[in-house]
């Protein structure tokens, strides 16, 4: 159904998800392959169209027939049980802990399309997934605040990436100054620059370069060629690159020069940079620059928390987050959602002001909710009153009818009707403040303190 259209990655996410739940939609029977057997055999085998006619070997072969004849019919997964023991086992690895939330959620998003696909054939009336009240881990997005590398981090192992393979200081570069994807940078070619002599520059990118592997590729090739991530495929991505992302590139032009078809990076043997190749590069760079002791840690562990570092930094210093989101090719949402935990600045600042106040607090005097202690004063006779309160009596034997009918000619009397209480609002002007009581009970009192002087 969705084959044809789908990247490589995600070929290979859908037949990972298929091989986990379908060992679990089966009979109880004897003489049941290990499970490692079950799900090497469907990924590998049976869930890749590339790959279903092709010779296998007697063990695979074992697999499949048994999965055929111990497999449920369709009709059956209407039992409830049945699908929490499938989600279950969306959730478990096969070392038997607990998947990460990430996992579980895209595994349980396939096994739901492919319901969803048997309710379209007319195989099952409704999809039984959301009749099971079976809740998924929640799912984390957000960055690791501790893998985000800090520029003069990421000057060191740059650094450190020029003395050993100094063909991919530019290309690490981008990843920090421009904050690129790494198949995105493998894609980049000389058209897609724009280096001025001096000054900002721009980068045009126009597609991506993701490996995943020649079994999941429409061309037999372990790379794909593809459109920028989330997007259209004729969709472009303009990012501004700072003077010193200008510089490398061109010095990176003049050394080393571009492939045939004009990119700019460039594997060992002249194909695209491949995942390995830039690999050891970065942890051996790493570890020179940061020592054993941070090597060992998750500081900057991949090269792409070199982009996960650049957003970091984009979004402490500009506070733009749509201009960042434009230029990083994400949205506002999944950008907040995901460096919300790296916004380091703003953390200082509160803590500064909750400082500032713990302080302010510890210079003056104690002061309760009532007011301050010892006090030889008067409390403020403005007051918002219930009748229903535990000063009523009070009041009301204060302000009393005499009282009021004995008020000078100014006092005026405002009634104010609410559709929601349908409340009577009396405001008596006298020689002091205003005094504001509803005459329907506390659930009226609203708005501030109302203060008036006399009309003289």
């Amino acid at each position: 159904m969705k084959w044809p259209h789908l990247a490589a990655h995600s070929r290979a996410s859908m037949a990972e998800a298929l091989a986990t739940v379908t060992p679990e939609l089966t009979r109880p029977t004897a003489n049941r392959p290990p499970a490692g057997m079950l799900r090497a055999a469907l990924y590998g085998h049976a869930f890749n169209p590339h790959r279903r006619h092709a010779t296998v070997d007697l063990a695979t072969v074992k697999a499949l027939g048994w999965l055929e004849r111990a497999s449920l019919p369709i009709q059956q997964l209407r039992d409830r049980r049945v699908i929490r023991l499938a989600s279950d086992a969306l959730a478990v690895r096969l070392d038997g802990h607990l998947a990460a939330a990430n996992t579980i959620a895209r595994k349980r998003a396939v096994f739901h399309s492919a319901l969803a696909y048997a309710v379209e054939l007319g195989l099952l009336p409704s999809s039984p997934l959301g009749q099971v009240t079976w809740k998924a881990p929640g799912a984390g997005g957000a960055v690791n605040p501790l893998t985000v590398a800090s520029p003069a981090q990421v000057h060191a192992i740059l650094a450190g990436v020029t003395r050993i393979r100094p063909e991919l200081t530019a290309f690490f570069a981008c990843l920090y100054y421009a904050a690129l994807r790494p198949e995105e940078a493998v894609a980049l070619r000389s058209r897609d620059l724009v280096l001025p002599p001096r000054g900002w520059g721009k980068l045009i990118l126009t597609r991506a370069c993701p490996r995943t592997g020649s079994a999941w590729t429409s061309t037999g090739e372990p790379y794909e060629t593809r459109g920028l991530k989330h997007r259209p495929h004729d969709a472009i991505r303009i990012v501004p690159i700072p003077p010193v992302l200008a510089g490398l590139l061109r010095q990176h032009l003049r050394q080393f020069g571009t492939t045939s078809d004009g990119r700019l990076f460039r594997g060992t043997r002249g194909g695209p940079l491949s995942e390995s190749v830039y690999g050891r590069t970065w942890h051996a760079a790493r570890l020179a620059a940061l020592g054993p002791a941070l090597a060992a840690t998750v500081l900057a562990r991949r090269p792409y928390d070199l982009r996960h570092a650049a957003l970091s930094l984009w979004l402490n210093a500009t506070g733009a987050p749509a201009e960042v989101a434009a230029r990083a090719g994400n949205s506002v949402r999944v950008l907040h959602t995901v460096y919300t935990h790296c916004l380091h600045g703003q953390q200082d600042a509160v803590s500064q002001q909750i400082e500032h106040a713990l302080c302010q607090q510890d210079r003056s005097p104690l002061v309760t909710a009532s007011g301050p202690p010892h006090r030889s004063h008067r409390p403020d006779p403005v007051r918002h009153v219930s009748v229903n309160g535990p000063h009523a009596a009070a009041h009301q034997a204060r302000f009393s009818r005499k009282t009021r009918t004995s008020l000078p000619s100014h006092a005026w009397r405002l009634r104010r009707s609410n559709a929601s209480f349908q409340a009577t609002w009396r405001c008596i002007i006298s020689a002091g403040p205003v005094l504001i009581w509803p005459t329907h009970g506390p659930q009226a009192v609203c708005g501030t303190a109302c203060f008036a002087r006399k009309n003289r």
